[in-house]
């Protein structure tokens, strides 16, 4: 994980370009304040490492160093949270979140249950990418993608709206594999631990909390990596294909990528609508700087947190273009979504 150090510095440096001239001696105070930091999901997983992790540090370089509280909120693919940010938390910075990285795609896509613009929220930064690895347990008889156009293989999910459940989902409607869902386990620490006892045959989820929670299972060979989620081949997993990569047409090429934006959107943090321009300004600022924080590097090596920043505003712009999609590929990219099909 060293080795990502000198990335990440020169990532975050360019991601200070757009608040650079912001001065911690400037916008409001924080001092005796708390920002609850609210996570759309269990405890355990990936998100709650990545939400955790930022919550020790960040307070540092926001004027006051206010305290950070966490507080899990899952529900409904973290819809609960997300519609709680949008709706009623207090529009005064006090309050951040972590969500699904495919909000943006569900309320294009008119999901149930989104009561929320994401737009209209105020994006802070991303601390990492989100790729997913949908892998097997070593016991399945499924090790490969080409096995799995053949052969049921289950694969333990979460809820509906989470990317656990979404990839699957559309791998099968777009290409053909025949992954059968069971759904209903409290997040993918839960999950992962029904594939380990055999309840099901894999589980799909973000290649750093794999690395997270279960390295072991990497060095062992105790899972077989079957297919990535995202725009490129992750660094670490150069011999795994991308859906992408297996579509065999165009219009398949153009279902996937609209649906994978969502790992260039990741591990992203937002606050509340309409919030005041100095405080917006000041959020990302700080956000920004705990990202080339030593302490916070060195706690994330510690972790095995990959740390691959973005700043607030590219995802304010990579939002906008999933909220934007022709209503003719949206529709394609809903039907691809839907399961039972």
């Amino acid at each position: 994980m060293l080795r990502m150090v000198s990335l990440v510095t020169s990532i975050a440096s360019a991601c200070l370009s757009a608040t650079q001239a912001y001065s911690q001696n400037l916008g409001p105070s924080f001092k005796g304040k708390t920002i609850d930091v609210i996570i759309g999901f269990p405890t355990g997983g990936g998100n709650d490492v990545y939400a955790r992790l930022l919550s020790g540090h960040m307070g540092r370089h926001i004027p006051g160093n206010p305290n950070f509280v966490t507080r899990n909120m899952p529900g409904a693919g973290s819809f609960l949270a997300v519609n709680h940010i949008y709706n009623s938390a207090p529009r005064d910075g006090t309050v951040i979140a972590l969500a699904a990285p495919t909000i943006a795609l569900d309320e294009r896509l008119g999901t149930e249950g989104v009561r929320f613009k994401a737009q209209e929220l105020s994006w802070l930064g991303r601390m990492n990418s989100n790729h997913n690895l949908l892998m097997t347990w070593k016991t399945s008889s499924v090790k490969t993608f080409e096995q799995a156009l053949l052969q049921e293989t289950t694969l333990s999910g979460t809820g509906v709206g989470s990317t656990v459940s979404i990839y699957p989902t559309v791998l099968n409607n777009v290409l053909g594999t025949k992954f059968k869902l069971i759904m209903g386990y409290r997040g993918s620490n839960e999950a992962m631990l029904a594939m380990e006892r055999g309840e099901a045959e894999g589980h799909s989820t973000a290649w750093a909390a794999i690395k997270a929670a279960n390295p072991d299972w990497i060095k062992s060979g105790a899972i077989n990596p079957v297919v990535q989620f995202g725009l490129q081949r992750h660094p670490e997993l150069k011999d795994v294909p991308t859906a992408i990569e297996l579509a065999k047409t165009q219009e398949q090429r153009e279902i996937l990528s609209a649906v994978l934006n969502a790992t260039e959107v990741g591990y992203a943090f937002f606050s509340t609508p309409r919030l005041p321009t100095d405080t917006l300004a000041m959020l990302r600022y700080a956000f920004n700087a705990t990202m080339e924080d030593k302490d916070f590097l060195k706690d994330a090596d510690r972790m095995r947190v990959e740390i691959a920043p973005l700043s607030g505003q590219k995802l304010q712009e990579i939002i906008a273009n999933v909220i934007n999609l022709s209503p003719g590929l949206a529709e394609k990219v809903r039907s691809a979504s839907e399961q039972g099909k």
